[in-house]
C-alpha cells in the first residue's frame, strides 16, 4: 500500500511540473512577441509617446505660467496683514455690477496720504502717497500691505547727471504695463540737488519749475529700476495697450510726454494747446490718446504717430478723468467743475448722456463688463455708482474725507477708494444687500 501511495504522489508531482513548464513556455512566447513588436515598430511608437509627453509637459508648463500671470499676487511675506473685514451691511447673494450693491468691507490706514490707487489684473494694488510721506504703498487684493517703497533714489545710478546724492519724488499717479510686470509712477515734483522749488497747481507755465521724473518699478522685486525725465508737474500716466509706450500729462508744461519703453526715455513731447492736462485714455490699437484739459472744458484727441492734436469734445468745466468702455465704444469723462459725468461716443465725439453726481467729481473707474462706472466726489466725501446703460446714479455712499483716487480690483470684484485724509476704503461690489 505504501508503495502504491508513493507512486501516485510521484505521478502528481510530474503532472504539476509539466503544467508549470507549459505556463513558463506560454509566458516566454508572449514576451517574445512583445519584444519583436518593439523591434519592428517600437522606436516609432516610443518616439511618438515621447513627443506626446513633451508636448503635454509643455502645455502643462504654459498653463502653469498662464495661471501664474493671471492669479492674484500672494507674496510670501507682508509688512502688515490685511485688516479684518467688517461689512457695514449684511451681504446677500452674488450679483453682477448692474445688480450689485456697494458694501464697505474694509478700512486700511497707516502711513498713508494717497493721491491715487490703481489695481492690476493680478490683484496687486499701488497707492501713491505724494510728498507727504514720500512713498508708494503696495497691497494685495486682500488688503495686506506687501511693501512700502521709498521714493528716494540716486539719479546717478540711472545715468542721470546734475543731481548728485539722493533725490526724492512725490508719487502722484501710476499705471501698470499690460502684462502687470511694471508699475510706472509719476512724481509731482523732485527734491534734491539742483532742482528748483516745488511746482504748484497754480502754475502758468514751465518757467521756474524743474522737469520731473517717471519711475519704473518692477512689480515682483518692488524696486525702482529706472527714472525717466518728463515735463513739469507730471500728473496722469497711461501705458499703451501694446506695451510699447507710456504717456504722461504734464500739468505745468502743458504737454504730453511719450516714453519709449524699449529705449527707456522720452522720445516725443506733444504740446496739447490747452491748460492743465490730466486724464488720459488710449484706444485698443494704441494709435490714439484722449487727453482731458482740466483748465478748460475740452478733451482733445492725439494721434500718437504724427503728434497731431485735434479738439474732440466739450463736456463742461474741468474735465479731469477719462475711462473707455471695454469695447471702446464710449468715453466717460468726469467734469470736476460741472459736477457731472459725460458719456461720449468715442468715434464722433457726440455727448450721448450726462449724469449729475456729487460735488467735485475727481477720479473714476469702470467695472470689467462696462456696466457701471464709479466716481469719487471730493468735496462731498462720497462715491457715486452710475449704470452706463442709462447713466442713472443708482448708489451714493459715504467715504472718509476727500476721496481722490479710485480703482476696480478685479480678482475680488471690489472698489478701492483712496482718501486724502490718510485711509483707503474697500467696497464689495459683487453681491446684493440682504
Amino acid at each position: 500500500m505504501n508503495t502504491n501511495n508513493e507512486s501516485a504522489d510521484t505521478a502528481r508531482r510530474r503532472i504539476a511540473l509539466v503544467v508549470a513548464v507549459a505556463v513558463v513556455i506560454v509566458l516566454l512566447l508572449a514576451l517574445w512577441r512583445v519584444v519583436t513588436a518593439v523591434d519592428e515598430g517600437g522606436e516609432q511608437q516610443a518616439s511618438a509617446s515621447s513627443t506626446t509627453s513633451q508636448t503635454s509637459g509643455k502645455q502643462d508648463e504654459d498653463e502653469k505660467k498662464k495661471d501664474a500671470s493671471s492669479s492674484p499676487t500672494t507674496p510670501d511675506k507682508v509688512e502688515s496683514p490685511a485688516p479684518k473685514e467688517t461689512p457695514v451691511d449684511e451681504i446677500g447673494k452674488e450679483a453682477k455690477p448692474a445688480k450689485s450693491d456697494l458694501i464697505q468691507v474694509q478700512r486700511i490706514s497707516g502711513e498713508l496720504s494717497p493721491k491715487s490707487v490703481v489695481a492690476s489684473d493680478r490683484g496687486q494694488v499701488f497707492a501713491q502717497n505724494m510728498m507727504y510721506t514720500h512713498t508708494m504703498s503696495v497691497f494685495t487684493a486682500a488688503g495686506a500691505l506687501q511693501k512700502t517703497i521709498s521714493d528716494t533714489v540716486e539719479l546717478a545710478d540711472f545715468g542721470i547727471k546734475g543731481h548728485p546724492g539722493q533725490s526724492q519724488g512725490a508719487p502722484v499717479e501710476m499705471a501698470f504695463s499690460p502684462d502687470g510686470d511694471t508699475a510706472w509712477v509719476s512724481n509731482y515734483s523732485m527734491y534734491g540737488q539742483n532742482f528748483l522749488p516745488e511746482g504748484a497747481d497754480a502754475c502758468a507755465g514751465p518757467q521756474g519749475i524743474s522737469n520731473s521724473y517717471l519711475y519704473k518699478i518692477d512689480t515682483k522685486s518692488l524696486q525702482i529700476e529706472d527714472a525717466i525725465e518728463v515735463g513739469a508737474v507730471p500728473k496722469y500716466v497711461a501705458a499703451t495697450p501694446d506695451g510699447k509706450q507710456v504717456l504722461v500729462t504734464n500739468w505745468c508744461s502743458m504737454d504730453l510726454s511719450v516714453v519709449d519703453v524699449k529705449k527707456g526715455k522720452t522720445v516725443k513731447t506733444i504740446p496739447l494747446g490747452g491748460d492743465n492736462p490730466r486724464g488720459i485714455e488710449v484706444t485698443d490699437d494704441s494709435k490714439t490718446a484722449y487727453v482731458a484739459l482740466m483748465g478748460s472744458d475740452h478733451t482733445v484727441k492725439v494721434d500718437l504717430a504724427s503728434g497731431d492734436v485735434t479738439d474732440f469734445v466739450s463736456t463742461g468745466d474741468g474735465p479731469r478723468h477719462l475711462v473707455l468702455s471695454p469695447d471702446g465704444t464710449y468715453l466717460y469723462i468726469t467734469n470736476n467743475g460741472a459736477n457731472t459725468i459725460s458719456k461720449v461716443d468715442a468715434k464722433s465725439g457726440e455727448v450721448v448722456d450726462t449724469a449729475s453726481v456729487g460735488n467735485r467729481p475727481r477720479s473714476m473707474t469702470i467695472s470689467p463688463d462696462g456696466a457701471a462706472v464709479y466716481a469719487v466726489n471730493y468735496d462731498d466725501s462720497t462715491m457715486s455708482k452710475i449704470l452706463t446703460d442709462d447713466m442713472e446714479v443708482v448708489q451714493t455712499v459715504q467715504t472718509d474725507a476727500h476721496p481722490i483716487g479710485i480703482t476696480y480690483e478685479p480678482t475680488k470684484k471690489r472698489v478701492w477708494v483712496a482718501c486724502y485724509g490718510g485711509t483707503i476704503l474697500v467696497f464689495d461690489d459683487a453681491h446684493e444687500k440682504k
